[in-house]
């Protein structure tokens, strides 16, 4: 008769053996001196080009290499403090890998891994995919705080550009960004991919929800701690963009040495106001060029409806997000410049209210909604410049959520300037011609500039150098010579009506 003993006490799992240290870098570019991870390697066994797989990290946290004489297991020792959930991960999916390292005092450093096959081909899917998440985990910082309301090697970067967008690629960032995502959106994530596997839901509700969370995840969300700005550089960039202005740069100047005391946005973004074509856009452009922010535009004039802004609800098989959440989703960061053209053209006369006021609380910088996403975003690192002709347009509550600077109209010297140090030569380089091959006398600059009296800005005067461009090009092709000087008389003739 067989006997049972009940008593018999199951094996412990026994606990898993952690043998690295974690260390934090805030550097966005992984190298011998800043590691993704370190190996022990006393004997130097490992070589430039380390291929083999991570180890089962329940156990060991090792790697197990593969050599001519045959495979040995080295431990981790070190790792940026980002990769943990990253190691983890790999070591489940147990992926081939080439490592790319070089030995140190500290061990054997890692900046480089990349997906093989058994011919020890790159995999092209999941190499793509491996770069873009060690991309995105080197050029982000950890959200300790929840601020929100719950609601570079070229080849390092040559992944950059993939998007998110199937649900098990998106599933497995969210499980490797950890800490990197913002507590409140991570949450949101999470409840989005739950809602997905649902078998209950419409297949418009899934589409919805795996939109949503490419959108989502698919923009950068930094920290909001911006490094100092040079104001000499930001002076000189400002000089080459635009002539004079010169209470305006002044002004912007002095934004800048506040972000360098403060390493934070001013609370106030800023309303360029003036008339047509005076250098308003290519201003705001500048700006984003200094403060080295990448930077999205939003056309007011052909808003309608401020749902077009705010986005529709997901309950609507058609919805969609907002132009708001769009520009956001296009400079791919939280971190922006966020330019609104021709504010004082927003159709005021609509049944609902003028469209502009949606921006209300983007200005307001204490989180945005947008209702086809429906999770509140960080706005404390978007800075927003808004263009104007007419301020008066605008209303009051708008107004308020800006510093306003007033760009009047040239001087005729001032055009004048203009025309011969910015017009004329963009031109020239936009067609390829030499600064020789069309001159212009003192005389025939001022027939240019009274020519174009009648309008305001600089717009008229480029047209005005491209079509006397134009004619110099086509007299020096047939013609034969190798220059054109133009006189008033030559102006007045070329750009008669």
């Amino acid at each position: 008769m067989p006997v049972f003993d009940f008593s018999e006490k199951k094996e412990e799992k026994k606990a898993a053996v952690i043998t690295y240290e974690e260390y934090v870098s805030d550097k966005d570019v992984a190298s011998v001196s800043n590691p993704i991870m370190v190996l022990s390697d006393n004997d130097k066994k490992l070589i430039h080009h380390q291929k083999g797989v991570f180890g089962d990290i329940n156990k060991r946290s090792t790697f197990e290499c593969e050599s001519e004489d045959g495979k040995f297991n080295v431990d981790i020792i070190r790792i940026d403090s980002r990769f943990v959930k990253f190691l983890e991960w790999i070591s489940e999916k147990r992926i081939r890998v080439k490592l790319s390292g070089k030995h140190s005092e500290l061990g054997y450093c890692i900046y480089r891994i990349h997906a093989i096959n058994m011919q020890d081909e790159i995999k092209n899917d999941t190499d793509s995919f491996l770069q873009y998440i060690i991309g995105r985990l080197l050029t982000s910082q950890f959200f300790e705080e929840d601020n929100i309301e719950d609601d570079e090697d070229d080849e390092e970067m040559e992944n950059e550009d993939l998007i998110l967008s199937d649900m098990s690629s998106m599933t497995d960032f969210i499980f490797l960004a950890g800490n990197l995502l913002p507590k409140n959106i991570k949450r949101w994530a999470t409840r989005n991919i739950n809602v997905y596997k649902l078998g209950t839901i419409s297949e418009d509700e899934k589409r919805h929800a795996k939109r949503a969370l490419s959108i989502m995840l698919n923009i950068r969300w930094r920290q909001t701690y911006f490094e100092a700005i040079d104001p000499v550089q930001a002076r000189k960039i400002l000089d080459e963009e635009l002539y004079g202005m010169e209470k305006v740069k002044q002004r912007i100047i002095e934004t800048i040495i506040q972000i360098n005391r403060t390493h934070t946005l001013p609370a106030y973004g800023l309303l360029l106001a003036g008339p047509a074509g005076v250098g308003k856009s290519q201003l705001a452009y500048a700006v984003a060029k200094i403060m080295r922010l990448p930077w999205t535009s939003l056309d007011m004039s052909a808003i309608r409806d401020s749902e077009a802004l705010t986005g529709s609800p997901r309950v609507y098989a058609n919805a969609k997000p907002g132009l708001i959440m769009e520009a956001f989703s296009k400079a791919g960061s939280s971190n922006l410049v966020f330019i609104i053209n021709e504010l004082d053209k927003a159709d005021s006369s609509a049944s609902n209210g003028n469209p502009a006021d949606a921006l209300l609380t983007l200005l307001d910088n204490i989180g945005y909604t947008d209702n086809y996403i429906e999770c509140m975003i960080p706005t404390n690192g978007v800075y927003p410049i808004a263009t104007a002709n007419d301020k008066s347009k605008i209303s009051a509550p708008l107004m308020s959520r800006f510093a306003v600077l007033d760009i009047p109209d040239y001087t005729f010297e001032e055009k004048k300037i203009i025309f011969k140090r910015f017009s004329l030569p963009r031109v020239l380089k936009r067609m390829g011609m030499d600064e020789s091959e069309c001159k212009i006398s003192e005389d025939g600059v001022s027939a240019v500039v009274k020519k174009c009296e009648g309008t305001s800005g600089c717009r008229d005067l480029e047209q005005a150098a491209e079509h006397l461009a134009a004619n110099a090009l086509y007299r020096i092709e047939t013609s034969g010579v190798k220059e054109i000087n133009f006189d008033e008389e030559m102006v007045k003739k070329i750009l008669q009506d």
